[in-house]
């Protein structure tokens, strides 16, 4: 995003799986007022119109129901949207970078996904590799996680021991970065005045 001729305008970002269908819709549309009962008085702005000039993010896009994904397929080829309850479209002019941790080749054979969206997305693929084929990156990580959750906390940093950041790499972080995250505020706060590698004997088995 800052790196793009949108870096000036806003970022966006919803996850895909953390709203049932009927809601992602209106998040992504938004509402006009009196669309649906229920619907709040001056209606809602949706994710679209605000990221316009801007980047949205999908997240979990791999989770995104069939239904919505030829509305979304819609916007990315005209860059027109509809409100939900409005017959006029909308234009929007923004850049959309989704991220899935799912096999999207084999969801559209399955037919859980649209190939025509999987081909208007990917103009750009990068595939982050699970930190288990990048151990190099564990340290700097768990460096960053230490400072990030002592400071948390409100207390210093706790250095780590050689052995104990060798034994950190050599795991397999089935959890990615999220379970290295979750591990290193493990230590932080069942550890000593340094954490050694008893305590990730201890606590992260």
């Amino acid at each position: 995003h800052m790196a793009s001729p949108f870096r000036n305008g806003p970022f966006v970002g919803i996850n895909c799986t953390a709203l049932p269908e009927s809601l992602l819709e209106s998040e992504l549309f938004g509402y006009a007022e009196g669309a649906f009962t229920g619907a709040k008085k001056g209606g809602k702005v949706g994710l679209f119109e605000m990221a316009h000039n801007g980047t949205l993010f999908l997240d979990e896009i791999g989770e995104m129901p069939i239904d919505l994904q030829a509305k979304l397929l819609r916007v990315l080829e005209s860059g027109e949207f509809l409100k939900i309850g409005e017959t006029k479209p909308r234009k929007v002019d923004m850049r959309v970078i989704a991220a899935t941790n799912r096999d999207l080749p084999e969801e559209i054979r399955t037919g859980n996904f649209r190939e025509d969206l999987y081909h208007r997305l990917s103009v750009i693929v990068i595939r982050v590799p699970p930190l288990r084929e990048r151990s190099s990156d564990v340290p700097e990580l768990t460096q960053h996680f230490v400072d990030e959750i002592s400071s948390l906390y409100g207390i210093p940093p706790k250095p780590i021991d050689s052995d104990a950041m060798e034994a950190l790499s050599a795991m397999r972080w089935s959890g990615n970065v999220r379970e290295l995250r979750n591990v290193i505020e493990r230590l932080i706060i069942l550890s000593g005045d340094t954490i050694t590698i008893d305590d990730v004997h201890k606590y992260c088995q």
